[in-house]
Parts: C-alpha cells; sequence; structure tokens
C-alpha cells in the first residue's frame, strides 16, 4: 500500500454516498433543491482521487500492480454505483443500460484475471482511460441537469429523455473499449503461463 492506493480506495468508500443522497436526501437534512449540488460534490472528489492517485503513482514512481488492477476497478465501481442510482428517482434510466456497462467491467475483471494468471497485469489502455473521462463527464451532465429540474427549469421528460440519450453514448463506448481490450490482450492470452 502507498499513497496513492490510499487515494483510490477513497472513492471506493465515498461513491456509497451518491445512492443514498440521491436516494434518501431526508436522512442528511437535505432540500430536492441541494441534493444536486452535493451529488456535484461526491463526483467531484471521487474525480480528483483519481486523477491524484495516478499522478502520485507516475510522479512519486509508485506505480505497482496492484494500481494497475485496484484504479480500474475503483472507476468501475465508481461510475457503475452512479449509473444504478440513476436508474431510481426522477431519472429513471433503463436498467438495460446499466447492464451493458456493467457486463463490460465484468469482462474486463476476467481478462484481467485471466492475463494475472498467465503472469502479466493488465493495465488500463488508453480506450479505457477515455472510457472512465467519458463516464464522468456523463455522470456530471445528468447531475447538472438536476439542478434546473429542481428549480422547475426543464421539463421530467427532458431530463429523462437527455440522461437516455448520454448513457447511451456511454454504453456503445464501453463495448468499443472492451473489444479494444480484448484485441489488445490476445497476444498475452496465447503466451504460455510465466
Amino acid at each position: 500500500m502507498n499513497i496513492a492506493h490510499y487515494f483510490t480506495f477513497s472513492r471506493v468508500f465515498l461513491i456509497p454516498f451518491f445512492p443514498l443522497v440521491y436516494l434518501h436526501p431526508d436522512w442528511f437534512g437535505l432540500s430536492f433543491k441541494m441534493v444536486p449540488y452535493v451529488l456535484l460534490l461526491i463526483l467531484l472528489f471521487c474525480e480528483i482521487s483519481d486523477l491524484m492517485d495516478g499522478f502520485l503513482a507516475r510522479k512519486k514512481k509508485l506505480v505497482s500492480d496492484l494500481g494497475k488492477i485496484i484504479d480500474p476497478m475503483a472507476d468501475a465501481i465508481t461510475h457503475i454505483s452512479v449509473f444504478l442510482t440513476f436508474t431510481q428517482g426522477a431519472i429513471g434510466a433503463p436498467l438495460l443500460i446499466v447492464f451493458v456497462l456493467l457486463y463490460r467491467e465484468m469482462v474486463i475483471s476476467a481478462l484481467r484475471t485471466l492475463c494475472a494468471l498467465k503472469g502479466f497485469a493488465l493495465a488500463a489502455k488508453r480506450s479505457g482511460k477515455i472510457k472512465a473521462v467519458f463516464q464522468a463527464v456523463v455522470s456530471f451532465l445528468i447531475v447538472l441537469m438536476l439542478i434546473p429540474y429542481s428549480l422547475g427549469k426543464i421539463s421530467l421528460a427532458f431530463l429523462q429523455r437527455a440522461s437516455l440519450v448520454l448513457l447511451s453514448l456511454a454504453a456503445v463506448y464501453s463495448v468499443l473499449s472492451a473489444v479494444d481490450y480484448f484485441l489488445s490482450s490476445w497476444s498475452y492470452l496465447r503466451r504460455p503461463k510465466k
């Protein structure tokens, strides 16, 4: 364990508050209008911690096989938690889209395990990093739309349609990223075990 790993785990421990705040703001004494701002703070902390763990790992030469595995795992936990939350309440996103995102993460996790059994740590690829950024942007945009919705400036129908489009784009890119991982890891999988 090093400081970069602590940043990684911090977002894993914080992200459960996202669905709790969204679904039960009364537990925290929050009004409906305050909810989007708290959700934005949670997302902001998670994304900053994601940047920090990568920055510290490279700057302090703390890059490790453990970090290569837990960082994308923490990204997956964060984004899947957020997108599952979006299937509830006002946003009401279709669960099927979230299943696409969830299956992608499970398949890539299995791929990482297979590579590990072959003696290789499958690090995050550029397409995976773009996928993580894309999902973060989608999360922020949907939460930002909750602000005018809570103020009565946009309709529920608009919020749901726009959220559906954004989540669909995230799902499509996630599938393309998974294909990229498969193609790039094929050579590792074909090698004899170390």
